[in-house]
């Protein structure tokens, strides 16, 4: 791969700039400018990154995440490149290239989450169970359902994922000018597509981290080869979905323990007990080992100062402050593991995150283990996380019935009519658009797309709203 074909400006539908002269904005710069301007991207602002239905006011949204993410994507894209140009690891980069990269990577982190539906992470795991425990049961044409789609149609319900719906969403679902989406730029596209493979292709024990989730769906098959087509990213990750994943985990990893903390689910002296005790034996040498317990001996000086200067809650201020250290440490091997494996990373060939491949994988093993231990396993958790099920199962069962028999010959009850309405136009009109000229197995596909479509669209705020009126709930 190289960066002139890496960094591709080609667009789904194609536009003239002659007429605004004194517009000297890049390409990619352009697509920031729809991005923050778009409906679809202040919904974020309703949905929440780990506490479901949770209305503290300090607690991260998607919005703040993706605000976070994309600081420290552009960040390291300024650190890489600038070491990448300093010591000539690649003669065709440009100053100007980096420009544009670090442009593509602010992008990217405000949109890596577009397509994620309420309720955090749990909302993609309970898409998937239904299908799975669902599906099998639903009939058409006196058929069963899973009899009826191809392989990969299953595939795309069973392994439902957020980060192959944001790309539906950008190229078809964001409707304004036409079908196709934001029309953003195919290198911004492809940065997001963290597992370029289909339903069907997904293995978790390849080895390879492409090849762990799905990155695209059935539906939008055409357009995911058009773009790896055009930026030459074929069968491989584009190179900077390694900076966007890594500016991710450093985000959320880092978020965790400080949220975590602030709502009592882990104490400062937990913290330290577990930092201490329990993660040293993941450091891979004695350079990680060093790393690993730099981190642990400044948390204790930042908790020793907060007493010293008589703050008041001395033990969320260290955590507060440990953890923008942490950001700092971690943003630095990110940086380190691009660099370091720049060659396997340009032809395609590097199988792991970058973090993974640094000194701070230990240390970001550890962050995100306590905040599996403590919150996402914790009962208030599973609390929230049963009345979000609650608003799943209800939505998925009355939206699917009256999905699979909508746009056929089929007649459906008043209900079910009604039900459909409620539906979003511009879903119905990317649905009319794509099943026209199908066959009637595609179309029942991309009728449950529909579904899902509507519901990842939604806001935490109004799928709750949505489940209380159609329940007569009060």
């Amino acid at each position: 791969m190289n960066w002139k074909k890496l960094l591709c400006e080609k667009r789904r539908r194609s536009y003239s700039t002659t007429s605004v002269s004194t517009d000297t904005r890049n390409e990619f710069q352009r697509d920031y400018h729809r991005i923050i301007g778009s409906a679809s991207f202040r919904r974020l602002q309703d949905k929440t990154q780990v506490f479901p239905l949770d209305r503290g006011d300090f607690v991260r949204t998607r919005l703040t995440h993706s605000l976070e993410v994309s600081s420290f994507a552009k960040s390291l894209g300024q650190m890489i490149f600038r070491n990448i140009l300093q010591y000539n690891k690649d003669a065709d980069l440009t100053y100007e290239d980096i420009g544009k990269i670090c442009s593509v990577l602010e992008c990217a982190g405000l949109i890596h989450d577009i397509g994620n539906p309420p309720f955090g992470h749990f909302g993609e795991d309970y898409v998937r169970d239904w299908f799975r425990k669902n599906l099998h049961k639903l009939e058409f044409d006196g058929r069963k359902i899973d009899e009826l789609l191809t392989p990969q149609m299953l595939g795309d319900l069973y392994h439902f994922e957020g980060n192959a719906q944001a790309l539906r969403l950008l190229t078809k679902l964001h409707f304004l000018v036409d079908e196709n989406g934001m029309n953003l730029t195919y290198t911004l596209l492809n940065t997001i597509i963290k597992y370029p493979v289909p339903s069907t292709a997904i293995n978790k024990k390849s080895g390879n981290i492409k090849d762990k989730k799905m990155g695209y769906y059935y539906a939008d098959k055409d357009i995911f080869e058009d773009i790896v087509n055009s930026t030459g990213a074929v069968d491989c990750r584009h190179p900077l979905a390694f900076i966007l994943e890594s500016a991710d985990d450093i985000a959320y990893k880092t978020a965790d323990i400080e949220d975590a903390v602030k709502k009592g689910f882990v104490s400062y002296e937990r913290l330290l007990s577990d930092l201490k005790n329990k993660y040293m034996d993941k450091c891979a040498d004695e350079a990680e080992r060093e790393e690993y317990g730099k981190a642990v001996n400044k948390l204790e000086d930042y908790y020793r100062q907060a007493c010293e200067n008589g703050i008041s809650s001395p033990e969320q201020n260290s955590v507060q402050r440990w953890t923008i250290y942490v950001q700092g440490v971690l943003l630095k091997c990110a940086a380190f593991g691009f660099t370091n494996n720049y060659k396997e990373i340009m032809e395609g060939s590097f199988p792991k995150e970058l973090l993974a491949a640094s000194h701070g994988n230990a240390l970001a093993y550890a962050l995100g283990d306590i905040a599996f231990r403590y919150v996402f396993q914790s009962k208030e958790i599973c609390r929230l996380e049963i009345a979000a099920g609650e608003i799943y199962e209800f939505l998925l069962s009355k939206l699917v019935n009256a999905a699979i028999i909508y746009d056929t010959e089929h007649e459906s009850s008043a209900i079910e009519q009604r039900i459909m309405k409620l539906v979003s136009e511009n879903y119905i009109r990317a649905y009319r658009i794509n099943s026209k000229g199908k066959q009637e197995n595609e179309k029942l596909y991309l009728r449950l797309m529909l579904v899902t479509d509507f519901i990842c669209g939604m806001t935490d705020g109004y799928a709750q709203k949505l489940y209380r009126e159609l329940s007569g709930i009060e």
